[in-house]
């Protein structure tokens, strides 16, 4: 969708427009650009180090570096004793602009980057480097963004992608097919050129292997140009393993004694780590122009009051008009975070209970959905959740969940692929190459359709085979202990209990896992991948004018059971929703190897089906086996006005 005049999504207040083409987060922290205009500009440096008695701002040779006309532009400048003032907190005022690289030495020893740097062009070992946030010139700087009913996420990785220029030149043709917003694997900066992202250890530096800031802030530009929201997953669970010196200087950021699967937890009951996070978010939704935030693995953080904090803090600051976006990753499944707080969550629960339909897997977390699947999807459709304070086999029989059938269908984001659910297989084996095709199109018909917010993995539109794997570029023992701890992981699976077998899962330091993991740029559009990209437009088309425009306000009406024979594999379901309007909208699925009985056949028009002609014999009161069918119909049926005997009800056990 391009923007237009007419295009609500675009503010065209002069005002705005006229003040609003560049962008710049006033960080308290890190180094702060205070003159980048003036003929001698300056730059002020603070830095939390509660664990050292001094420190001093060192400069690096560089010509890049501006100082004042009476310094030699190739001279570094020469290091500042840093004031310490209160509660840990080392200040410094320095001649200089920006292009000049720097460090902390701390306690006259080590030197480290700044926590807070904005751009580590020699990587996370190397020096921080002064930045000046205005430089670039918004070319849409009236967009405000879009309704999150209207969201359909597409999760991608930059590397794997070609960096940001790379990305940039697939807008197109992903807004075309019904994309509405991209989302970014994690940008902050981490060790070596390749990886996923999360093991980050500078969360406000964008990654320099992938471009340069100005080139992620083109990127935004260019999405916002095209209709296109932009995501970001952030990471403020835990630093990675290798570039992290906080420890040194900054033992108070660590919860002693309490520990996360990635190392220390972070205290989120001090302020200062309170502050840096909060920071860091309006940073991106700011100063990067960031439509939204992924906040990943919150459980970790195991602090909702804090979470509430930073959404308090995010939408205090934020400008008034404009649509922003907080999506959580939280295996708690705590519904009260997305009553006033939170916009989403990463429903796991749903892609479990698909996953197992499809392929038939039932190891690992699996487990906890492989009995009676299709009454958890339905629950799921009908409530959200699956797990809503259950006891779940994979959490040591522990309870799990919140009740969420209050909620609106909208505050769960439905996938069938993502990063986890791909890359965390030993083999990182995409979903074609486990499930049927038919079985595997009616499940996609669901997910783009349903109410619930769809989340599509890049490639997924072309019905992709291509792996994507587990990739980092650690060196020495940490290389050996990724690889081999990846590898015993796997051991308890029964496809890679033989030592050959798991030795041939790839390494994930080695550059080929990276280089099989990137799709190309330039893949022909065969029959088959043109057959798949039309059915994704095809039915994005459909949600776009029939389904968001009356989202706002949706809500479940219940989902029934038509079919739940584990044993010979029939499993149907239908869902009712009422959409704003107060029109009823249904879907009947059917993972089933044979066609299961439509006692009462829905009423309305039929806005989606596949197999093509499904509706003929739908009609004739038979739901076809890997089907899925959507009708939109003007009034409630008396028959869905309350939940039929075979629905779910919050008292009946699930399993």
């Amino acid at each position: 969708m391009a923007l237009h005049p007419n295009n609500p999504h675009d503010s065209h207040d002069p005002h705005h427009a006229a003040h609003a083409h560049h962008y710049m987060h006033c960080l308290p922290f890190g180094a702060q650009l205070t003159g980048a205009a003036l003929a001698q500009p300056h730059t002020r440096f603070r830095f939390w180090a509660p664990s050292c008695s001094a420190v001093q701002l060192v400069f690096e040779n560089d010509d890049r570096h501006e100082a004042n006309e009476s310094h030699d532009a190739h001279e570094p400048l020469a290091p500042i004793e840093m004031t310490p003032s209160h509660n840990g907190w080392f200040e410094a005022q320095a001649a200089c602009g920006p292009g000049t690289l720097y460090r902390y030495r701390i306690d006259g020893g080590q030197l480290v980057p700044d926590p807070a740097s904005r751009f580590q062009p020699q990587g996370v070992h190397g020096p921080s480097e002064v930045l000046d946030a205005r430089a670039y010139a918004w070319q849409h700087a009236n967009w405000r963004g879009r309704p999150w009913e209207e969201t359909v996420l597409y999760e991608l990785h930059v590397g794997a992608l070609g960096g940001y220029r790379g990305v940039t030149k697939r807008l197109p043709a992903l807004a075309d097919i019904g994309i509405t917003a991209i989302e970014l694997m994690p940008l902050n900066d981490y060790p070596g050129e390749r990886g996923w992202g999360y093991d980050v250890v500078l969360p406000y530096a964008p990654h320099a292997a992938y471009g340069t800031p100005d080139e992620l802030k083109a990127l935004i530009d260019a999405a916002h140009g095209l209709g296109l929201q932009v995501f970001l997953d952030v990471v403020y669970n835990h630093f990675g393993p290798d570039g992290n010196w906080l420890g040194r200087y900054a033992k108070p950021f660590f919860k002693a004694g309490t520990h996360t699967p990635w190392g220390e937890a972070l205290d989120f009951e001090r302020p200062e780590v309170r502050d840096f996070y909060s920071d860091n978010a309006l940073y991106w939704l700011t100063e990067y122009r960031f439509d939204g935030l992924r906040l990943d693995a919150v459980h970790a953080i195991d602090n909702p009051a804090w979470l509430r904090e930073l959404a308090d803090h995010v939408q205090a600051r934020i400008e008034p008009g404009r649509h922003v976006h907080l999506v959580l990753e939280n295996e708690h499944n705590e519904a009260n975070l997305l009553e006033t707080h939170f916009n989403a969550q990463w429903n796991d629960d749903a892609h479990h209970a698909l996953h197992v339909m499809l392929t038939g897997e039932s190891e690992g977390y699996y487990r906890a959905f492989t009995d009676h699947p299709i009454r958890k999807l339905a629950r799921a459709l009908g409530e959200g959740f699956i797990y809503q304070g259950e006891p779940s086999p994979v959490h040591d029989g522990k309870p799990r969940g919140e009740p969420s059938a209050h909620l609106p269908p909208t505050s769960f984001v439905m996938f069938l692929q993502n990063h986890d659910q791909i890359g965390n297989r030993a083999m990182g084996d995409r979903l074609r190459t486990l499930a049927d095709d038919d079985a595997l199109r009616a499940a996609t018909a669901l997910l783009l359709l349903s109410p619930h917010i769809p989340l599509l993995f890049m490639e997924e539109e072309y019905g992709s085979t291509q792996p994507f794997q587990f990739f980092t570029a650690f060196e020495g023992d940490l290389a050996d202990a990724v690889r081999e701890g990846r590898r015993r992981e796997f051991k308890a699976f029964s496809a890679f209990q033989d030592e050959k077998r798991r030795a041939q899962i790839p390494d994930p330091n080695d550059l080929q896992t990276f280089i099989q993991s990137s799709p190309p740029a330039d893949a022909p559009l065969d029959e088959e991948r043109l057959d798949w990209m039309h059915f994704y437009k095809s039915a994005l088309a459909v949600r776009a004018r029939l389904l968001m425009p009356r989202l706002h306000n949706a809500r479940a009406l219940g989902a029934t059971v038509l079919a739940d024979d584990d044993a010979n594999g029939q499993r149907a379901l239908i869902a009712r929703w009422r959409l704003d309007d107060g029109e009823t909208y249904t879907i009947a699925l059917n993972l089933g190897h044979d066609g299961v009985r439509l006692e009462t056949p829905p009423e309305g028009m039929v806005v989606f089906e596949t197999p093509p002609r499904a509706r003929d014999r739908t009609d004739n009161g038979v739901l076809p086996e890997s089907a899925c069918v959507a009708w939109l119909t003007g009034k409630v049926p008396e028959y869905a006005q309350h939940h039929d005997a075979r629905t779910m009800r919050r008292e009946e056990p699930f399993a």
